[in-house]
């Protein structure tokens, strides 16, 4: 495609995505590139994600940044999974915990050794053999220890990228104020060539990085990338946002309570709750979704609720040329399994993998792409499952995700699991077997048939089996504090009215501080 070397990179837009850009950069290629990221002060960021998944830890350790520094930073609390209540039917309630649930072999995962427990009578209920299961229903948390909770965060996502900015200009990032006024394309072979901006600046690059929000001015408007819609399985398209002030310990684990035509979730920070309602405007008017929010929030809000429109989907190709679309610029699902940062962290870290420093190939602007499809398409399945596998009959919203065609991929793994209660899932897949059988039982998907590894058992050594798991777990639970007890001696935020340190931790540049 272009054999020019890639020396600038320029980073259009700021928030989550372009800070976390930045901040992987400099600090993993920062002898051999400029980073450059243009941004407006003017222009506010979306920020309705206050959540992660595990993955974000193993991100902050490649950029070398302290739990703790980064927990103070951010107003930050544990995470061990997601509470998922009236999904199946009105009134149900199950946990998806983060970790592994009892214990596999070779043969066979922990599902069938439980299906076949729970036929004999012996079985607790499945999360009684998640240990994070058990610590978030108890409020507990600490690091270390044996074994450690597979754990994610609760964060302040303004706080987060504004911690990140803090690290990333140290180490080497230029950052340019300005509003971006129009994008430059080369007309030969269609490439960006610069940003002016709105003061008459023009910002030149080799590569170029869009995370403009849902206005993609880069991929979609000034390039003209398709996106792949997929509102017709995922069919909420609006939330509503607020901040409300905290009226208990914070849980260790975010809260997803299913309403007549979508979800609401409720994330605790050290010193607020986030709040949202996230609906579907064909069978809810943005009336009814502040009043319903409104009315189930706990705590008194701190402003007043910030619609967001959105369409689910991804961008055609989030590589296209010299352009590469991170965030709400290469598409949006659902934040109700927290999925956004990590699709911005993975993303960063692949284009620091396949770097084209030497210049753009087309073979490794269709491997990216690749990638990025299955990994987009897999998040994409496991959130639409929670809908199609649901019972509920009481409003025309979830009729239709309990009637809607499903993609071939997932209904072959629904079918799968079904008949044999087996997952069929590849080496990428973000979401492991013990995340995707948590939400299938919880959400009343009976296997008819499982591996019968179990009854190979001498007679008696099931049982013994799942009461040693049980008793390990318990031993363990008896060493952990509540989390607001942990978080109090831990990482403390600093108070609301407090100026955000820079500079507490530093991103060495490929051992250059």
């Amino acid at each position: 495609m272009s054999d020019r070397r890639i020396k600038k990179v320029v980073i259009a837009g700021g928030g989550t995505a372009g800070w976390v850009a930045a901040a992987a950069l400099v600090k993993h290629l920062g002898p051999l590139i400029e980073v450059t990221l243009v941004e407006s002060d003017d222009i506010g960021t979306v920020g309705v994600g206050e959540s992660t998944i595990p993955t974000a830890r193993t991100f902050h350790e490649l950029l070398g940044i302290y739990e703790q520094a980064f927990m103070r930073a951010t107003n930050a609390t544990f995470k061990l999974g997601i509470s998922f209540e009236n999904w199946g039917r009105i009134g149900d309630r199950y946990l998806h915990p983060f970790g592994s649930v009892g214990r596999a072999v070779w043969m066979g995962e922990f599902q069938h050794f439980w299906l076949q427990a729970r036929e004999e009578g012996i079985a607790e209920p499945y999360g009684a053999y998640s240990l994070e299961h058990q610590a978030a229903m108890q409020g507990r948390f600490a690091t270390g220890g044996e074994p450690a909770l597979s754990h994610a965060y609760h964060l302040d996502a303004t706080a987060y990228a504004r911690f990140l900015r803090s690290l990333a200009e140290p180490a080497g990032v230029r950052r340019i104020e300005g509003r971006i006024d129009h994008v430059v394309l080369d007309p030969e072979n269609g490439f960006i060539a610069a940003l002016h901006l709105a003061n008459g600046d023009r910002v030149e690059g080799d590569l170029f990085i869009d995370c403009t929000g849902f206005r993609a001015l880069l991929i979609g408007a000034a390039m003209g990338v398709g996106f792949r819609d997929w509102g017709q399985w995922l069919a909420t398209d609006r939330a509503l946002a607020v901040q409300t002030e905290s009226v208990g310990p914070p849980v260790p684990y975010t809260r997803a309570i299913a309403h007549e035509a979508g979800w609401r979730w409720r994330i605790p920070l050290q010193s607020r709750v986030g709040n949202g309602l996230v609906y579907a405007s064909a069978f809810m008017s943005d009336d009814e979704a502040r009043a319903r929010l409104l009315a189930d929030i706990e705590g008194r809000p701190l402003f007043e609720p910030r619609p967001i429109r959105y369409a689910t989907g991804m961008r055609a190709e989030p590589w296209a040329r010299n352009c590469i679309a991170l965030g709400l610029a290469a598409g949006f699902i659902e934040p109700l399994e927290s999925t956004s940062i990590h699709l911005i962290q993975i993303a960063v870290t692949r284009l620091i993998q396949l770097f084209p420093f030497d210049g753009i190939s087309d073979a490794v602007v269709g491997r990216f792409n690749a990638q990025a499809t299955r990994e987009w398409e897999h998040v994409r399945d496991f959130i639409i499952m929670h809908y199609k596998l649901t019972e509920r009959d009481d409003t025309a919203f979830w009729r239709r995700c309990r009637d809607m065609p499903i993609p071939p991929s997932l209904a072959e793994r629904i079918a799968l699991f079904r008949e044999s209660a087996q997952l069929g899932l590849g080496g990428e897949a973000l979401f492991r077997v013990d995340s995707w059988v948590s939400v299938m039982l919880g959400q009343r998907l009976e296997p008819a048939h499982w591996h019968q590894l179990a009854r190979l058992l001498e007679p008696g050594a099931l049982r013994q089996a799942l009461g040693d798991i049980r008793r390990a777990i318990d031993a363990r639970l008896a060493t952990l504090p509540a989390q607001e007890r942990f978080i109090a001696g831990y990482c403390p935020a600093a108070p609301p009215s407090a100026a955000p340190a820079r500079g507490t931790v530093r991103i060495s540049v490929c051992g250059r501080a």
